[in-house]
């Protein structure tokens, strides 16, 4: 999913993986520790009346291309 043009969400990974979404943020960090970085391609930040974050909230991740 990460490997696709539009790579996934942290949401479209769990939801296939059957993870938990800390989960899945966690295995983003490992990657990163092994070497593997993962890039945000785009962010899509919704906010509440009081400038919290709201419910829809999202990024999109991809591994970093090699260079």
């Amino acid at each position: 999913m990460l490997r696709r043009p539009e790579g996934a969400t942290v949401a479209q990974v769990a939801e296939v993986t059957g993870w938990q979404t800390h989960t899945v943020r966690g295995f983003f960090a490992g990657l990163k520790k092994n070497g593997i970085e993962v890039g945000v391609l785009g962010r899509a930040r919704q906010v509440g009346p009081d400038k919290a974050g709201a419910q829809g909230s999202y990024t999109i991740y991809r591994p970093a291309e090699a260079g």
